[in-house]
């Protein structure tokens, strides 16, 4: 009986633990020689300043403003749809925002308009 025990521990084996891969020291990268085209670079730079155009301001609110309601679920919708509502600050149902009336958020309210009711205010 004692050797029944020997010989079942002899049968099972444990598989031999799997390492993990060395990790690659940072060797320090051969660096090829620089070109001569570098210096003349940064003076074309100095020679012609770039024209970046200039901000535009940020739009003041014309004062019309527009009330949106949540009345469907995003559940089952395509992602861009529940991304939409995210976009307009609705994420419940019967949730209520109050944004300004400008096109792009009218084409948001225009892509999910089936989810939401739309009262004009001010």
């Amino acid at each position: 009986m004692a050797e029944d025990k020997d010989e079942k521990k002899e049968t099972v084996k444990k598989a031999p633990a799997k390492k993990a891969a060395p990790k690659k020291a940072d060797a320090p990268k051969a660096e090829a020689p620089k070109k001569e085209a570098a210096p003349k670079k940064a003076e074309a730079a100095k020679a012609a300043p770039k024209n970046k155009p200039a901000k535009p301001a940020a739009k003041k609110p014309s004062g019309k403003t527009v009330t949106v309601t949540q009345i469907g679920s995003p559940i089952g919708r395509k992602g861009y749809q529940r991304a939409t509502l995210i976009g307009l600050g609705l994420n419940k149902m019967h949730k209520t925002r109050e944004l300004e009336d400008t096109p792009s958020v009218r084409g948001m309210i225009n892509k999910v308009k089936h989810l939401v009711r739309v009262e004009d205010a001010a």
